[in-house]
């Protein structure tokens, strides 16, 4: 079951379903969309909640930015209202630790999932968890206001929100490493040239663009699209004997399901 309107608002979301698209909205404005463990739960309970007919999931933040990324007050010896207190998990047992971000986890890498094609939408600042928030999504459109940083080392911290792996992948491992080492700002263009942006465009033009990339991705077979999409995720690390298997493996499930009608 969706959570509902009031507990997502209560984590800093909301959430519209129209048909074939959920769009998720980052819903904090006067926090730059700060991010906070409430927000992650939430996240990971839409995406455990999310049907078979959702094609399309939307990622986009309202106001002036994406997501500034994790809420510096979490940090602070007061913490943040009605969250979990970072202070104390810095002082709990190791094993404490990693289960406890392996929670915060769920809340990105369900958005990877082949059964439908997630993309964030980003304006103006995306950083620490912001830019992984993105870079969690299939696709990224990309205003060309868009900054994006790897904070966290320059709060003496690691990202640990799944963003290593599809950066490196994105990008390569000696711009990865260079971009979170030293923590710089890198700007839309360079995005697009780094291959983080799938497209650049206009701050007045980003949700027409988004709009016209959710109804082409929406113009073709959904279960085409699905087997595609997990294709091309497992050719990231399957060897070619393996992945051409997979391919023979697809095609087979769309041969029997074009000749059932579907």
């Amino acid at each position: 079951m969706l959570p509902s309107a009031d507990a997502l608002a209560a984590s800093r979301l909301s959430l519209s379903v129209d048909g074939p698209v959920a769009t998720i909205t980052l819903n904090a404005p006067d926090r730059r969309n700060s991010q906070v463990p409430s927000m992650w739960h939430s996240l990971a309970a839409i995406g455990a909640a999310l049907d078979d007919e959702i094609r399309v999931v939307v990622l986009r933040g309202a106001g002036s930015c994406f997501s500034a990324g994790l809420d510096l007050g979490l940090l602070s010896p007061e913490g943040v209202p009605g969250e979990e207190h970072m202070l104390g998990l810095m002082n709990a047992a190791d094993q404490t630790i990693i289960d406890t971000i392996d929670g915060y986890q769920q809340g990105f890498t369900w958005l990877t999932d082949p059964r439908f094609i997630s993309i964030a939408e980003v304006h103006g600042y995306a950083i620490g968890a912001g830019f992984q928030l993105a870079l969690a999504c299939d696709l990224r459109v990309v205003a060309e206001d868009a900054w994006f940083c790897m904070k966290e080392p320059a709060l003496g911290l690691v990202p640990d929100l799944a963003g290593t792996k599809p950066l490196v992948d994105l990008v390569g491992y000696s711009r990865a490493l260079e971009i979170c080492a030293t923590a710089r700002q890198v700007s839309a263009p360079e995005a697009a040239d780094l291959g983080i942006a799938t497209a650049v465009v206009p701050v007045a033009e980003l949700q027409a663009t988004t709009d016209d990339l959710v109804q082409a991705l929406l113009a073709n077979n959904a279960g085409a699209v699905r087997e595609t999409t997990a294709l091309l995720q497992s050719a990231r690390v399957e060897d070619l004997d393996t992945q051409r298997l997979a391919e023979r493996t697809a095609q087979a499930r769309r041969f029997r399901a074009l000749a059932a009608g579907g």
